[in-house]
């Protein structure tokens, strides 16, 4: 059977996480065997993981071309891996597909987190005493589980994440299978090529979208999302409304828009062309010091993006309620039933750090990555902060309850593309600066290579103020600044 996945985009990074990958030059069943049990027992819930075997590693990075392996090493590969997957407590066979890169025959072992964790293994596949170990990833590394480690893995063998759990209430017939060709071809897959020879079973069980025995298969969750055109049919209310309020927050007037619906996939498409189509504004205004024109945008689109995807990504679709998206005149919230871990503190997510070990929908994430609808896992919130400040917009807001029943995103207009709608930026742009910024330049030609922090202390005005300030003089040519952020400074322009 052929992988789901386009190899090359897998080898790159681009698609899956690097610690989620090993690369092996050789068949080496002692490391490879501890692997296979730590990502089978996929402490995080991130998803397990990839074995490739037959690519040397440099720097965590696949050598290209690979080295490739034999015919006789492929044959013996998995004539021993029949044997030695029974030496897996209980029992455990990760996915092996036969591929060629660079013209080379390799080997992938896709490993999913398995359904009957915890998993031990021998810590020497081949040795006769073998000795039995809990193995977990810690990084991109496989070790042995510590005293805390092995219970909390024993704890969590009956908690599977949502979207990898089987759904006994439908039938595969409930699964696609025009959306599963359009996501093969988007993703490059070689498998669109042999669709038509390949048995249904057996496709859906190389993208991991069935469970149970061939007798009694069912879908998994992620299949009846990102596979059926209405997923709201098994888990109720799973679409976005999307209301918006003209006169602003605590007016009785608002309308609403088609609420939308569709696999979760293209509720995100939807819902960013919606925001295209009727939110988001870019005002462009000329400064009579500088050739290029000012570029603003109300809100930066990059920010949205990943606040849609986060939304659908991690909500909680056993809760009987929509993402929610609000608009009002001065700002933009997107609300998500099913907060963050507990692990998660709400003051790390509004500094940007995320540090969650435990996924709700750990396939979603997977299978949003493999058609480019998100990044590595966790990356979201930093996006969103680090694409408002490049817009010079406010800082966004997050928030959620003791309870984690849900989570607010919320994005303040750009302040100064409200002072385009009002006619005030053109001034400031074009030289008219108030006493304070007058000071702040007269500072700078003083000190020259001043930093902000220097400037803030010299002048007893707050460091945000004087940001602010800076921003506004790079914009208008007047001060350009030499060095880093942290360790250079600002100097008048010539």
């Amino acid at each position: 059977m052929q992988f789901h996945i386009n190899i090359d985009e897998l080898v790159s990074g681009r698609m899956i996480e690097s610690d989620r990958m090993e690369f092996k030059r050789a068949w080496n069943p002692k490391s490879i065997y501890r692997s296979i049990c730590a990502f089978a027992n996929d402490f995080d819930n991130i998803g397990g993981g990839y074995i490739l075997i037959g690519i040397e590693e440099e720097n965590g990075i696949a050598k290209r071309p690979v080295i490739g392996l034999e015919p006789e090493q492929v044959d013996k590969i998995q004539r021993e891996m029949i044997g030695f997957n029974n030496l897996i407590k209980p029992y455990y066979a990760p996915k092996l597909y036969i591929d060629e890169l660079d013209n080379r025959t390799i080997i992938i072992l896709w490993i999913p987190g398995g359904n009957s964790r915890p998993y031990e293994v021998p810590e020497n596949i081949n040795a006769k005493d073998k000795k039995y170990q809990y193995y977990i990833r810690r990084y991109s590394s496989s070790v042995v589980a510590n005293i805390e480690e092995k219970q909390e893995l024993i704890s969590l063998a009956n908690q599977i994440p949502f979207d990898d759990r089987a759904n006994t209430n439908t039938t595969t017939n409930d699964i696609s299978g025009l959306i599963i060709r359009e996501y093969l071809i988007n993703t490059k897959s070689k498998l669109v090529d042999i669709l038509e020879d390949t048995d249904r079973l057996i496709l859906l069980e190389s993208l991991n979208l069935i469970s149970g025995p061939k007798e009694l298969v069912f879908p998994k969750n992620i299949g009846l999302l990102m596979f059926n055109h209405k997923p709201e049919k098994f888990f109720p209310r799973s679409f976005i409304e999307w209301v918006e309020f003209p006169n602003g927050e605590g007016s009785p007037e608002f309308f609403e828009r088609p609420k939308i619906t569709g696999t979760i996939q293209h509720q995100v498409k939807q819902a960013l062309d919606y925001f295209k189509t009727y939110v988001l504004k870019e005002k462009i205004t000329k400064i009579n010091t500088q050739a290029e024109s000012i570029r603003i945008w109300n809100y930066p689109y990059l920010a949205i993006e990943e606040a849609v995807v986060n939304a659908v990504y991690h909500k909680n679709y056993e809760e009987r309620e929509p993402i929610e998206i609000r608009i009002f005149p001065n700002k933009i919230e997107i609300i998500n039933y099913g907060g963050p871990d507990r692990s998660v503190k709400i003051e790390d997510i509004n500094k940007g750090i995320i540090r969650s070990r435990r996924y709700r929908n750990s396939r979603i994430g997977d299978f949003f990555k493999e058609i480019k609808l998100c990044e590595g896992k966790g990356t979201g919130i930093p996006t969103i902060k680090k694409a408002m400040k490049q817009n010079y917009s406010p800082e966004p807001i997050f928030e959620t309850d003791e309870e984690r029943t849900y989570f607010i995103a919320t994005f303040l207009i750009n302040t100064e593309f409200e002072k385009i709608l009002n006619g005030e930026l053109n001034g400031e742009l074009n030289g008219e600066l108030n006493e304070r910024q007058k000071l702040v330049l007269d500072k700078i030609k003083e000190k020259a290579g001043i930093n902000a922090t220097n400037i803030a202390e010299e002048l007893n005005i707050p460091f945000s103020t004087i940001d602010k300030y800076i921003r506004l003089f790079l914009k208008m040519n007047r001060v350009e600044r030499k060095g880093s952020k942290k360790t250079g400074g600002y100097y008048i322009t010539n």
